[in-house]
């Protein structure tokens, strides 16, 4: 396509920003439009469970971009409105606000995001960890509790009774998986993420949901229950892209892109972000990725593309979580793993259950005879020395060779 005129880039978060900048730094001289439903500029979300919640960055301090800074790249914002419906054609695309206004487009960028996840019946005391918002509700209910009851034991979770257990507070973790973090990083690395939240100082119960939740605690399905002063929910997150279905687009498992973040089905319509299901060049399937670097690759590669200009490098996963003293760090893809080799370090060596020291355990993710990732817990430079033969798809044997070839 001849390059666009208008581009609209929905969702003023940490991917539409970085989407915004790219397109400039491609040298893209177009318009550019921006709306976000927050009022604030875009914030990093990674302080909030962290820095911001334990009171020790204030709201400045996690501000991606300095006021004049959109205006300075010449964009023309629409804050604290929604995107209500997208209508795409041949001849450019619509974007309706929940104002009422339409905005028109030759190019799109859906940088939406997700929504924190409710249970069933959850009071309106129950704490949520998604946006700035909720981080500041929570960060002032903590400052005059004493005791803090968080359900599910996700890498937010786990970020959040760390902050808690730092800041004096007894706390409670409940996971209804037999391990924490188990979606992600399967059961028996799981396990040796639940030794470092329960070395950490606190109380761990994994294999039992919560029956109801009450403004003073919780009834498990075990029929015993836990009071806290104040408790918080992190049980994954949602989709919230009902205001697409006109699109006729098939949105269960996210907004459906090709590698370049191209959504399939409309033209001039590119996604990025925690909602966008991209496919794998390497294999050929559709994963969304809900993490900060993913979000600022896709925006880069989408930048790129609409203003045709080179792609960047292919990029390598990467997540990472601190918590309880230890930085855990994950690359590549855990998810299409059938096996595991420990690496380095002790807190692996005999199982994650009977494991020694954490710190410095590193653990490699075998499909079949390839490695598809590696997670280190308080192993940073041996964890960045694995994104090569990640790279090159290195076979068991040449992972061992390269693992004992470090020093």
């Amino acid at each position: 396509m001849s390059e666009p005129e208008h581009v609209l880039v929905v969702g003023a978060g940490l991917g539409g920003l970085r989407t915004v900048e790219g397109l400039r730094r491609a040298g893209y001289e177009g318009r550019i439009g921006l709306v976000g439903t927050e009022e604030p500029p875009a914030y990093d979300r990674p302080p909030l469970s962290k820095q911001y919640l334990a009171g020790e960055w204030d709201r400045d301090r996690i501000d991606l971009a300095a006021g004049d800074h959109l205006e300075t790249l010449g964009v023309r914002t629409h804050f604290g409105r929604s995107a209500v419906s997208l209508r795409a054609g041949a001849d450019g695309n619509e974007v309706e606000l929940d104002d009422g206004s339409t905005l028109h487009a030759d190019a799109v960028v859906l940088a939406v995001g997700v929504a924190a996840r409710r249970l069933a019946e959850q009071p309106e005391s129950v704490h949520l960890l998604r946006t700035v918002d909720d981080a500041t509700g929570l960060r002032k209910a903590l400052a005059n509790a004493s005791s803090l009851l968080v359900v599910g034991a996700g890498f937010i979770g786990a970020e959040v009774a760390s902050t808690a257990v730092k800041g004096g507070l007894a706390v409670t973790v409940l996971e209804a998986d037999g391990v924490p973090m188990a979606r992600v990083l399967g059961p028996e690395v799981g396990a040796l993420a639940g030794r470092l939240i329960s070395a950490g100082g606190a109380d761990l119960r994994c294999g039992v949901s919560v029956s109801s939740l009450t403004a003073s605690g919780a009834t498990l399905s075990d029929g015993t229950s836990v009071e806290a002063d104040v408790t918080v929910v992190g049980v994954g997150a949602c989709l919230e892209l009902d205001w697409l279905a006109s699109t006729g687009l098939d949105l269960s498992g996210g907004i459906v892109c090709d590698e370049h973040g191209r959504v399939e089905g409309l033209d001039g319509v590119w996604a990025v972000g925690d909602a966008a299901a991209w496919t794998d060049p390497r294999y050929g399937d559709r994963i969304r990725h809900e993490h900060w670097t993913s979000a600022t690759d896709q925006a880069a590669a989408v930048a790129a593309d609409i203003a045709g200009a080179d792609p960047p490098p292919e990029s390598v996963p990467y997540f990472w979580s601190d918590q309880f003293g230890m930085k855990i760090q994950l690359i590549g893809r855990p998810d299409l793993a059938d096996g595991l080799l420990a690496l380095h370090g002790e807190g692996f060596a005999d199982g994650a259950d009977t494991g020694g020291e954490i710190k410095g355990t590193t653990i490699g993710y075998l499909r079949g005879d390839e490695l598809v990732a590696v997670v280190g817990f308080g192993a940073a430079r041996r964890v960045a020395r694995y994104r090569k033969p990640l790279a090159e798809r290195a076979t068991r044997d040449a992972v061992l060779e390269f693992r004992d070839s470090l020093t």
